[in-house]
């Protein structure tokens, strides 16, 4: 029996989004600006001699260093290898450098007490609103019963602050996946019914232009004009309401102020890899922000979520242009959010970070190779910013979070290069005899010399600039109370900064590896793509790891050999890289199973603050998750649609009207569907027939969806 279709709720006074405020986003130039934009005035005074001081500082250290790595290889005059290292050496170093001193400021700065940049005082009693601020959460192929629960844990946490009057929420789907469709529209439906609340919005885009820069874009050109703010937010985001309130009256205090980033914290990690990641950015995380923000002053960075953007500030200058060219250097901007807040900059409007202001949370992926894929897509998005840098009218500080946004994936080929120069060297003087009398009139003969007593002063000093960012934060920890205590304790602490830095060594040169093929596959034309992330780990087949670390282990056992037919001497000063690409396969295995960090957890090891004195945003989200994943799976479509007629008369009643169909406009999937349901006698039938993109065809047309329903069911 064919099941009754209902009418479209639209007609009963549902609606899935408000009445649309349309907001123009014109698209930027990158070449045409001949404004100058006046500064915003929100920045700390004298931040020219903060930038003064922390370049200064950097190019000292640079400068020291390469005097003694120049002393160490210039023994005997140098090489041509000799002098590719030394070159190498120092843009390394550079880089090693300012990292550096921005810890070292931000270590004092955190002593000095809280950071209250933009009159934030999270000490002080909530401020009123009058501003209206649009909760923007896009989505693309997640489980729709987690990120529904964090939704509802974030709603929950605004409304307790008595503003919840103020926020509107719209989930901004683009999922493809035509099963993950119709559970976030069930989810969604049960979320208004549980919290009563019609302001929460769903809105699914059948062709994802741009993905998620495109997806917000779209919502900004349709209903933008209604918002003062939008807080953009992650599949995996929380935030606490406390901290989403004072981010509001922070942009009504300050109006030339576009854009503030929070510092996120990461939550839930459950394998090994997630709570090395969760640890380090707990511990070593708010040294780095607070540092940064000290020089940053209005020309901070977006990390694009977890951020409040005064939407007509968005909408007028941070329309993303195409780049020109082919993928993976041409066409949509990946990496939007660096570009979204240099646009901002560059007309006038502040773009500041206030690393002080909790209660801002997300998750890292649970595995090494997810890490990887992910960083594959951030690295394709990255090398496209050159050809952004040399946009006009770029603030010199927002040029530079490009570069350093470009150099931290060029950064992973040099540290290769730099390692297989050292390894050149150390063969070339075993093996090759020296050309005492090159060609040329000399006076002395030339061959590779190195001082080694000086090398291991330089690679002492280098080590200990990596390592002591890592005792600072240990230390700042110990100085608060609920840091302290929220990692175990002093014993406890120490433990896990030692295990952290140990897990993290052996994870470094595999990552080196992973961007440095990264980088080749995009100088070769490879585009990445868009895969949805898993947000949990698990046991990875032995043979599905082989093949994804097969170049790592290799590498490691090739630096092995040529290291051991040097000298034993050489292959302890390479144990490090060498056992971390070696052991490449066993590591991956073992650090993305979640037994092993549930019971260094247990152990109390790895822990954060947040984990022993849980958020309650983060306790509600998580239950919330438990309960949902318990009582409902993700089932298939076509019979969650025919189960509930509800669900399909919403469903419906959110499609776009049919239109007539110009011969180039002939959807070829959807024409597929329409004749396999046709020759199917049921609707059982039609739908085992049909393909994923064939089904999210007729997911998305109206008419071929109740043809579908109309069927027999069996």
């Amino acid at each position: 029996m064919a099941t009754p279709l209902h009418r479209p709720p639209r007609d009963e006074g549902f609606t899935a989004v408000p009445g649309e405020h349309p907001l123009p986003m014109p698209e930027q130039s990158l070449r045409a600006w001949s404004e100058r934009a006046p500064a915003p005035g929100t920045a700390p005074r004298a931040m020219a001699l903060r930038r003064l001081f922390v370049f200064t500082a950097m190019l000292a250290l640079t400068a020291w260093a390469a005097y003694e790595m120049y002393e160490v290889l210039a023994v005997g005059g140098l090489t041509i290898l000799e002098a590719l290292l030394l070159g190498v050496f120092v843009v390394l170093f550079a880089w090693i450098a300012l990292s550096f001193v921005s810890t070292l400021i931000g270590f004092f700065a955190l002593l000095a007490g809280t950071d209250r940049g933009l009159g934030i005082d999270p000490a002080e009693p909530l401020p009123p609103l009058s501003s209206r601020t649009a909760m923007l959460l896009p989505t693309y192929n997640e489980d729709p019963h987690r990120v529904m629960a964090r939704l509802q844990a974030v709603h929950d946490s605004i409304m307790a602050t008595s503003q919840g009057a103020q926020f509107d929420y719209f989930i901004l789907s683009d999922t493809t996946d035509p099963a993950v469709w119709i559970a976030e529209e069930a989810t969604f439906l049960k979320l208004r019914e549980v919290t009563g609340n019609d302001r929460i919005y769903y809105r699914h885009r059948i062709k994802n232009v741009a993905r998620k820069a495109g997806n917000i874009a779209e919502w900004v050109t349709r209903f933008g004009g209604a918002y003062d703010h939008m807080i953009v937010l992650d599949a995996d985001s929380l935030m606490e309401g406390d901290t989403v309130v004072r981010l509001a009256a922070a942009m009504e205090r300050h109006p030339r102020v576009g854009l503030i980033q929070t510092l996120p914290v990461l939550l839930n990690g459950e394998t090994l890899f997630a709570r090395i990641q969760q640890f380090a950015g707990r511990i070593y995380g708010p040294l780095i922000a607070r540092g940064f923000a000290w020089w940053y002053g209005a020309e901070s960075n977006y990390w694009g979520h977890n951020a409040i953007i005064r939407v007509s500030a968005f909408a007028s200058q941070a329309g993303l242009p195409l780049l020109s060219g082919r993928q993976p250097f041409g066409g949509h901007i990946m990496s939007h959010d660096f570009v979204e807040a240099a646009l901002l900059r560059r007309a006038g409007w502040g773009v500041h970070i206030v690393p002080s202001l909790g209660g801002s949370y997300e998750e890292c992926p649970p595995t090494l190779q997810d890490y990887a894929l992910r960083d594959r897509r951030w690295c394709q998005g990255n090398l496209q910013h050159l050809k952004v840098l040399p946009a006009r009218g770029l603030h010199l500080m927002s040029r530079l979070h490009l570069a350093v946004g470009i150099g931290s994936y060029v950064a992973a080929p040099l540290w290769l290069v730099f390692l297989l120069i050292g390894i050149l060297i150390s063969l070339q003087a075993q093996f090759i005899r020296p050309e005492y009398f090159p060609a040329g009139a000399t006076l002395f003969p030339q061959w590779p010399a190195q001082d080694p007593v000086r090398a291991a002063w330089v690679f002492a000093g280098a080590m200990a600039m990596l390592a002591l960012p890592k005792l600072l934060g240990y230390l700042a920890m110990l100085v608060r109370r609920r840091d302290r205590l929220g990692m175990g304790g002093m014993l406890r602490g120490f433990v896990s900064v030692v295990v952290e830095t140990v897990v993290s060594a052996l994870i470094a040169p595999i990552m080196m590896l992973m961007q440095s093929r990264a980088m080749a596959e995009i100088v070769l034309g490879r585009d990445s793509g868009w895969a949805g992330q898993r947000r949990e780990g698990g046991t990875t087949a032995i043979g599905e790891l082989a093949r994804f670390y097969a170049m790592p282990t290799l590498l490691g056992a090739a630096l092995a050999l040529g290291a051991a037919a040097v000298s034993g001497s050489l292959v302890l000063w390479m144990s490090a890289v060498i056992a971390g690409l070696a052991m490449a396969i066993p590591t991956a295995a073992v650090t993305s199973h979640p037994a092993l960090g549930r019971r260094l957890r247990s152990g109390g090891l790895l822990l954060t603050a947040e984990e022993r004195f849980a958020p309650p945003v983060l306790v509600c989200a998580n239950t919330l998750a438990a309960e949902a994943r318990d009582c409902e799976a993700t089932a298939d479509p076509i019979t969650l649609l025919a189960q509930r007629p509800a669900l399909l008369d919403a469903h419906v009643g959110m499609l776009p009207a049919s239109r007539p169909t110009r011969p180039e406009e002939i959807d070829v999937d959807l024409a597929i569907a329409l004749a396999r349901i046709d020759a199917a006698g049921t609707r059982a039938a039609a739908g085992a027939a049909l393909t994923r993109k064939e089904l999210f065809a007729v997911l998305a047309n109206r008419d071929a969806l109740l043809k579908l329903m109309r069927k027999s069911e069996n």
